[in-house]
């Protein structure tokens, strides 16, 4: 059995079947391991109402941009599978399913690929594994009473698996749209809300994601932006695709019974104490939509460009008293779903390439180990490279530098 490869590809989501597409493309020996099996993390890591955020012409991976029915519409957790799952079968590529990788170090000029099935070598290997690796639930969440059910976003299936009243804490992406799932399906949402920006869905006859991509916005390089790589660790903005899409307005919500808190500061037995940051919160969330309001008006007119009016966002509600506490018991909340965030671990790799933080030192993915990539990280390169839109550009460029380094090896 062979057990040495040109090129060792680690992770078989859309990153990693991406640059095999285009190692194949160019005839490099090469092979994936895959700790499940394609759409693992999209089948299994998501909730059943999940669908994508970005519109579905936004998936082009290469060979196998989204040609299906609805190119303005947003996949959901089981069309997001079939998606990859074809795109897997159009080339085949040469993936070892269920595989875990233990290990990669340096073994002389090679790497040492240490795998659940045997150990193999590489003269390049490319991490595809993503960026979400371990659920982040902060310390507090011991001091919460034994009789009181916690899960992490990462767990959430559905409404009817949890009680009627149910407290969530954390107001990006995945805590507002499991809000949402619970809050339409009749449960008592409370929602700890936090400093996470909000988009508009549509605005000015267009959804927002095809004026960014007009304006340049997935195209902008790390190294160009204001913020450099502090925007690695921002976090995104909460909407939704779900119905066709929507904005995901929290002040509606609470029109419509929905508990909204500031940021939990501490827990005394069956009590949660919460900051006073609520109306602070939602302010900051909804001056994020106005601004890219603001930036859609000013492109427009500076490119003369046909676009109906519309008004800029107004608040449809404010909070006359901030909650500063709330009794579970007194309540009858019987769940708390942490929508918290992850952190990533290369543990498993025993190479100088990480930060005091565990994250990986690259210039678009380029490691100073020779022959080491990354792929598929947040902002690896722009704000597209951890998404189906961006990962593409990202794994283009990998494959030109792996190409060029088994033309030249670095030995030479």
């Amino acid at each position: 059995m062979q057990t040495h490869y040109p090129v060792i590809i680690v992770g078989g989501g859309q990153a990693g079947l991406a640059l095999s597409y285009l190692l194949k493309q160019n005839n490099i020996d090469h092979l994936i391991f895959e700790k499940h099996k394609v759409g693992h993390a999209w089948r299994n890591e998501r909730w059943n109402s999940f669908c994508l955020v970005t519109p579905n012409w936004q998936c082009r991976l290469p060979g196998f941009s989204y040609a299906g029915p609805d190119p303005n519409g947003f996949m959901a957790k089981e069309e997001i599978v079939s998606y990859l799952e074809a795109y897997a079968r159009s080339f085949n590529p040469p993936i070892r399913e269920g595989v875990t990788v233990l290990k990669v170090s340096s073994s002389g000029t090679k790497f040492a690929v240490a795998t659940s099935i045997g150990d193999y070598t590489a003269d390049q290997v490319a991490i595809a594994t993503g960026g979400y690796h371990v659920p982040k639930i902060p310390p507090i969440a011991a001091q919460l009473p034994r009789d009181v059910q916690q899960i992490h976003s990462v767990q959430y299936k559905n409404p009817q698996d949890l009680p009627d009243e149910v407290l969530i804490v954390g107001t990006g992406q995945s805590g507002c749209q499991i809000a949402e799932d619970l809050h339409l399906a009749g449960k008592t949402v409370h929602l700890v809300t936090g400093s996470a920006p909000r988009a508009p869905r549509r605005y000015r006859g267009k959804d927002v994601v095809e004026w960014l991509e007009r304006m340049g916005y997935y195209d902008l390089p790390i190294d160009q932006h204001p913020q450099k790589e502090m925007v690695r660790h921002k976090t995104n903005h909460y909407v939704t695709g779900r119905d066709g899409g929507r904005d995901i307005d929290l002040r509606r919500f609470a029109q419509q019974g929905m508990h909204l808190y500031g940021r939990l500061q501490s827990i005394t037995g069956q009590t949660l104490h919460f900051g006073k940051d609520l109306k602070q919160n939602l302010d900051r969330a909804d001056t994020t939509v106005v601004r890219i309001q603001r930036n859609i008006d000013k492109f427009i007119a500076d490119n003369n460009i046909t676009a109906p009016p519309e008004a800029h966002y107004q608040p449809v509600w404010e909070p006359e008293l901030e909650p500063s506490s709330l009794n579970l018991k007194a309540t009858n909340i019987g769940a708390v779903i942490w929508a918290t965030g992850f952190r990533l671990n290369f543990s498993w790799i025993d190479l100088p390439i990480f930060n005091e933080l565990g994250e990986p030192l690259h210039d678009r993915g380029v490691t100073a180990v020779d022959g080491l990539y990354f792929l598929g990280l947040p902002w690896l390169y722009t704000w597209g490279s951890g998404r189906f839109s961006g990962v593409t550009r990202d794994a283009e460029y990998l494959a030109t530098q792996i190409t060029a380094r088994l033309l030249v090896p670095a030995s030479a």
